[in-house]
C-alpha cells in the first residue's frame, strides 16, 4: 500500500465526511483548531499527512481513523469491476477527454497509452488524458502548456509545480492544465494509428499491441485485465505468482 495511494483515500474520506456536515474548509479548520491551507494540504491527497493530524482533523468531525488491511492491489481490482460496469461514454465524459482533444486543436498527436486502452474497450483506470507528440512538435507543445496554465508534476515534492514546462528539460511528461490532467509520450514519430469510433465521434488511438510495447503502466494494467477474464472463466483468482508472469503476447483488452 503506497503512501500516495493512503494519501488519496484519506483526502477523498476527509471531503466526503466535510461535505456530508455541509462544513466548508474554513469550519473545519476553525474546530480542528488548524489553518484553512493545513485542510487544504490535507484534501488535495498529494502526499501522505502526519496521523496525529488525520485524527485531529476526524475527531473535530466527530469520528476516529480506523485503520484496516487487504489483499495487495486488491483496490486496483475492484476499481476495475466497478470500470467495466459504467458506459463507456461516461467514462469518456469524466476524463474530459473531449474536452481536452477540442484544446488541442491542430498539435499533432495521438492518444496513447491507458487512454487508448480505455477507447478500445478496456476497463482500466485512466487518471490523465494519454498522448503521443512528436519531439519536433515540442515547441508548439509548450506553447500550449503555458496557454492552457500548466504545471508540470514534481515527483520529489509530489506535487505539481516547481519545474520547467519544457519536455526536453528533467522531469515526467506529466502537466495539470486548465482542461485536465496530461500524460505524455515524447517519440520521435507517431506511431501507426487505428480510429474508434464511439458515438458520433471518431479518435485516432495507438493500437492495444503497440501501447503494451510502449507503456509498461498501460501494459501491466492490461495483463491484470486479462489475468481477471480468465479468472472469471476457470472460476478463481489468479495465482499471485501466475499474475506476475509477463505474457507471452499481446491479445486483446476487449
Amino acid at each position: 500500500m503506497s503512501d500516495s495511494r493512503v494519501a488519496s483515500q484519506i483526502a477523498a474520506a476527509l471531503r466526503r465526511e466535510r461535505g456530508a456536515r455541509f462544513l466548508t474548509q474554513h469550519e473545519l479548520a476553525d474546530l480542528a483548531g488548524l489553518s484553512q491551507s493545513a485542510v487544504a494540504r490535507v484534501e488535495r491527497g498529494n502526499r501522505m499527512p502526519s496521523i496525529p493530524l488525520v485524527e485531529r482533523l476526524f475527531a473535530a468531525l466527530g469520528l476516529q481513523l480506523a485503520v484496516g488491511v487487504e489483499p495487495l492491489e486488491s483496490h486496483l481490482d475492484a476499481r476495475m469491476t466497478e470500470l467495466a460496469s459504467r458506459p463507456l461514454t461516461e467514462r469518456i465524459e469524466d476524463l474530459g477527454l473531449d474536452r481536452v482533444i477540442e484544446r488541442l486543436g491542430d498539435l499533432p498527436h495521438l492518444l496513447a497509452g491507458s487512454t487508448a486502452a480505455l477507447l478500445q474497450g478496456a476497463p482500466v483506470p485512466v487518471d490523465a488524458v494519454d498522448i503521443a507528440v512528436r519531439w519536433r512538435d515540442s515547441t508548439r507543445f509548450t506553447a500550449w502548456l503555458r496557454a492552457a496554465y500548466g504545471q508540470r508534476w514534481n515527483a520529489r515534492w509530489e506535487e505539481f509545480g516547481g519545474l520547467h514546462l519544457e519536455p526536453e528539460e528533467p522531469g515526467e511528461h506529466r502537466w495539470r492544465t486548465r482542461y485536465g490532467e496530461i500524460r505524455a509520450q515524447m517519440c520521435d514519430e507517431l506511431p501507426e494509428s487505428i480510429e474508434v469510433r464511439h458515438g458520433d465521434r471518431g479518435y485516432r488511438v495507438v493500437p492495444l499491441l503497440q501501447v503494451e510495447l510502449t507503456d509498461p503502466r498501460a501494459a501491466d494494467l492490461l495483463r491484470r485485465h486479462r489475468q481477471r477474464q480468465a479468472a472469471d472463466r476457470d472460476g478463481g483468482p489468479p495465482h499471485p505468482r501466475q499474475a506476475a508472469r509477463p505474457d507471452d503476447g499481446a491479445g486483446s483488452a476487449g
